[in-house]
């Protein structure tokens, strides 16, 4: 079992909404099987640039253990991965989200997993 599972930030938003059973049902999954579920700071601050409520913010932060920062370690990896999986446009944000999991050795749970895919030969998993 992971020891941590990081949140993509669409999987924030989906669960703030309460748009997915099968999503809300995973995370509280987790939760009670005493995984870490966590989110990078990258993704907190998608998730935070909305629209939502306070209350949405709430919701979220009540299922979170923490809100992982970006250190000189994490931005290194993201830039490893940026110039390794081609340079992509307006791909730094997802770089930093999949670095942050690398760094901390977390599974990350997305909707997104074709954006992801090109990390996992550099050592990402995916829930």
């Amino acid at each position: 079992m992971e020891t941590a599972i990081h949140l993509d930030t669409n999987c924030l938003i989906r669960f703030a909404g309460g748009t997915s059973e099968k999503l809300s049902a995973a995370v509280l999954g987790w939760i009670n099987q005493g995984v870490s579920v966590q989110v990078s700071a990258m993704a907190w601050a998608e998730f935070r640039c909305g629209p939502l409520t306070d209350d949405d913010c709430i919701l979220v932060l009540e299922i979170l253990e923490g809100v992982v920062p970006i250190n000189r370690e994490i931005s290194d990896e993201a830039s490893h991965l940026f110039n390794a999986t081609g340079r992509r446009s307006r791909s730094l944000a997802d770089c930093l989200i999949a670095a942050t999991a690398i760094r901390n050795g977390a599974h990350l749970f997305t909707e997104n997993r074709k954006d992801f895919k090109p990390f996992l030969a550099h050592g990402l998993q995916l829930a």
